[in-house]
């Protein structure tokens, strides 16, 4: 595929070959094991709020010493489809560098089929988390 974080790949792959009735169940997972924030993070501080989702989503990257990202999202339980894709980021981002972060496509959730079966408000939100991240990320290189 393209230079995307080996994880991340593994979970486009996954979707896309995965039957339309499963994506759902996926989704779900995801939406569940997503990690809990941090206590210094629980009022959001120092968090970016992404206006274009549906429901309240937060996140927050930061770029380590070893020029790898630490990810920090946010999202109501009652928001299983936005969790998801913070679930999604959150294990298939685990450990990138900020390069392949900065390579994920833009159109990650066309790539893995959800567009067939999620609303294009969803896919809207959570295109918005994936460039709020990337921005994030690459303001933190620029800085260097």
């Amino acid at each position: 595929m393209t230079d995307m974080p080996p994880k991340l790949a593994e979970i486009v792959d996954e979707f896309a070959s995965a039957p339309r009735d499963v994506v759902l169940e996926m989704l779900l997972e995801f939406a569940d094991s997503m990690p809990p924030l941090p206590a210094d993070l629980a009022g959001h501080d120092g968090m970016e709020q992404v206006p274009e989702c549906q429901t309240q989503f937060f996140l927050k990257a930061t770029v380590q010493p070893d020029d790898t990202v630490v990810t920090f999202f946010d999202c109501p339980p009652e928001a299983p489809t936005t969790r998801a894709f913070a679930g999604i980021l959150a294990e298939g981002l685990e450990g990138a560098t900020t390069a392949e972060i900065l390579a994920v496509p833009d159109d990650l959730y066309a790539r893995m089929g959800l567009a067939q079966a999620i609303s294009p408000l969803r896919i809207r939100g959570g295109s918005a988390i994936l460039a709020r991240l990337k921005r994030q990320v690459a303001a933190q290189v620029a800085a260097r």
